[in-house]
């Protein structure tokens, strides 16, 4: 496949999660989390099925390995809770800039912490953008709302992924990175069946929904990861991995798009404000100065 095409694929995946924000926010309406968090995982585990098929290529486990997953999981579940609250009492299209926007910046702070990586002058200045752009997405100018609103999940799920991100970057090395997403969504099945079903959640209750239900379920765990995912990932691959991650900049414009059409959500000028602020501060942190001599 061309590198064009591979390009046209890209912008695809960044749609289609944008439009995940959407498909979650109408899923909080009607069921509780619990629920929506299994059928999610059980969903987008099935999803992973043909695509193992497709790439043909043996699963190897070891203890490393399944550390990686262990740890992974349990952060998905956790950014799948903390998502859920904050799109329930929030907007879907402030949720894909805040989030989207604010998780490399703590995914660069995250490793600079724990692998003491010295920071050049460029990337200093990215991360004081970032702290400005995530103070003016999080309206902290207002910390009465920004406690018990939304914003405090939209923050707790941008930790949340800087931590999924950096264990996924290094699982890598022992695991391909479909077998990972396809475990890690065993493993979070498994997981949230055990809990919903031992607090007697009623998970057959989605049979009871409408088609804008399914629609949205499906979307999210099927299209908005499953499919999106493995783009990424063959994209990655393909044009390599600082040009792949630089479309993910579109993220936070389709989803915000999206929001307007489906939800009707009214755009907020902080949300544009703020995530162009942090869309400038991850520009800093990943450009590389050039060296004199």
């Amino acid at each position: 496949m061309s590198n064009s095409r591979f390009i046209y694929l890209l912008i695809l995946a960044m749609f289609l999660w944008g439009g995940g924000w959407s498909a979650l926010k109408i899923l909080t309406y009607d069921l509780p989390l619990e629920v929506i968090v299994f059928w999610r995982f059980f969903i987008m585990s099935l999803s992973f099925l043909p695509i193992l098929f497709l790439i043909k290529k043996p699963l190897i486990l070891n203890v490393s390995t399944l550390k990686f997953v262990a740890g992974s999981s349990v952060l998905n579940i956790a950014f799948m809770v903390s998502s859920f609250l904050g799109i329930k009492y929030g907007f879907a299209g402030g949720a894909g800039v805040v989030i989207t926007t604010l998780s490399p910046v703590m995914t660069f702070l995250l490793v600079a912490i724990i692998f003491k990586k010295r920071l050049q002058n460029l990337q200093y200045f990215g991360l004081f953008l970032g702290v400005i752009g995530g103070a003016v997405l999080l309206e902290l100018n207002h910390i009465s709302l920004f406690l018990n609103g939304s914003n405090i999940y939209f923050l707790l799920c941008a930790i949340i992924w800087a931590g999924v991100t950096v264990l996924s970057q290094h699982s890598h090395k022992h695991i391909h990175p479909i077998h990972y997403s396809f475990l890690i969504s065993i493993v979070a099945t498994v997981v949230t069946f055990v809990y919903a079903f031992g607090l007697d959640f009623d998970l057959l209750s989605v049979l009871n929904q409408g088609t804008k239900f399914w629609i949205s379920l499906i979307y999210l765990a099927v299209f908005g990861q499953s499919i999106a995912t493995t783009i990424f990932f063959m994209a990655s691959g393909k044009l390599g991995s600082e040009k792949t991650s630089s479309y993910m900049f579109l993220v936070p414009v389709f989803a915000l798009l999206i929001a307007w059409v489906v939800l009707d959500e009214a755009v907020q000028i902080h949300i544009l404000v703020g995530g162009a602020i942090s869309l400038a501060a991850v520009y800093f942190i990943n450009k590389k100065s050039v060296s004199k001599g």
